[in-house]
């Protein structure tokens, strides 16, 4: 009987397994929100600084310094400088009305705030030299220089970022319309079993429906990846070995990775295991609960993971297997968020195995169990907001003890 890997050890296999998928992989050019997710495939350059030009940070009264003593100066109000307009340059002892993001007039090289202006409004254009009092300010002041958050041709995002709405609201505002990024990965879903069947199809007796297909793939695809469905295999090994090459065996195969639900562990009827007899695939126990058995290695050459096929089980295992792996090797997805909680209750976990327990973090930092230990509790499992991680070390937990809790 094989010893149980640890979560670790088998996490660093999927790592190495993946590895190797990249470097068959391109880049492609996407408009700027259809690379929301996906990871950045070269270093981009600015194109321009930012500002572009310095400009206002308040609305007030563009002024030079070297025109207000002291003591504060009447200045003679200016033509006002309105937000996208080229102004003239300020001559000495003017200040120009001017509003939040506008073109520092040439000649100016300060802001004073509207409120610190008597009067404290913009006079009417229509105003026959109108004056204004202003109190000193130094040089600078609220004043966006040109280049002040970048310059033209620094790096502005290197490599491998992952694009999230902040980045690519920074290619917009370097006037880029596409990016390119890292070509996605696709993913071969294959879900097992005879007691089976789709979702909206008649439910006969002995028989679920496929919920594991849903999950998994909604989970791929807010991961990034592209995901090609097979629909649901039976129980018989030759038929799931024909779905598996209907879809690889192409030259054009687009199939980078193959994830299949079910039939993984030491039953009479795993299909998945009497399929890979003859491929170099390892079916071995992982010291975790759920997702304990699971499958690796490679079915014509294209990289395979198994999972357990009740749906906690699976997705379990893709969190804990597949999407780290994902971050590391192509650096996205992001990581799941990992907080410290404290426990609302006390609870046991079995000696040797890592267990992943479903809770809701709430506002005050406490987590709730959602359901049991059992890896057939979906509703349980909607209603959960983070995965808690029970080390397998640890046996007994109390209410208000400390636990790893990650963020879905």
């Amino acid at each position: 009987m094989s010893v149980p890997r640890s979560v670790a050890v088998h996490r660093q296999a999927v790592v190495e397994l993946l590895t190797d998928v990249s470097a068959g992989k391109g880049n492609i050019t996407l408009p700027l929100l259809e690379a929301l997710g996906k990871a950045l495939a070269v270093d981009v350059y600015a194109p321009l600084s930012l500002p572009p030009f310095a400009n206002s940070q308040m609305d007030g009264f563009a002024v030079r310094s070297a025109d207000i003593p002291d003591g504060g100066a009447e200045l003679k109000v200016a033509e006002p400088v309105p937000a996208g307009a080229a102004p003239e340059a300020l001559k000495p002892g003017f200040a120009a009305p001017i509003m939040t993001g506008a073109m520092i007039p040439d000649g100016a090289d300060a802001v004073v705030p509207i409120e610190k202006a008597r009067p404290n409004f913009f006079p009417d254009p229509a105003a026959v030299e109108a004056v204004v009092e202003l109190p000193p300010v130094a040089p600078g002041t609220y004043v966006r220089d040109s280049g002040s958050d970048i310059r033209k041709g620094t790096l502005a995002l290197p490599a491998g970022t992952r694009m999230g709405p902040a980045q690519l609201g920074l290619l917009a505002a370097l006037g880029l319309t596409t990016v390119e990024v890292r070509e996605p990965w696709c993913v071969l879903l294959v879900t097992t079993g005879d007691e089976v069947v789709e979702p909206g199809e008649e439910l006969t007796t002995g028989k679920i429906f496929d919920s594991n297909g849903t999950l998994l793939e909604a989970s791929m695809r807010q991961a990034g990846l592209d995901v090609v469905r097979t629909g649901i295999s039976d129980d018989d090994p030759s038929r799931l070995l024909a779905v598996l090459r209907r879809h690889t065996a192409q030259a054009d195969s687009r199939v980078d990775v193959i994830v299949t639900t079910g039939g993984v562990s030491k039953g009479a009827y795993e299909v998945v295991r009497q399929a890979m007899a003859n491929q170099p695939v390892d079916f071995l126990p992982v010291a975790m609960q759920p997702g304990g058995p699971q499958g690796l290695g490679t079915f014509d050459g294209v990289p395979f993971l198994g999972f357990p096929g009740n749906p906690v089980s699976c997705l379990v295992s893709f969190e804990m297997f597949l999407r780290p792996a994902l971050s590391q090797v192509l650096g996205t997805p992001a990581p799941r968020p990992v907080l410290k909680a404290r426990l609302a209750e006390s609870l046991a976990s079995p000696e040797g195995k890592h267990q992943v327990r479903r809770g809701t973090v709430d506002a005050d930092g406490t987590v709730r169990m959602e359901g049991g230990a059992g890896s057939h509790l979906v509703h349980a499992l909607a209603r959960a907001n983070a995965l808690v991680q029970i080390p397998g070390d640890v046996t007994e937990l109390t209410d208000g003890d400390e636990v790893e809790v990650w963020m879905l």
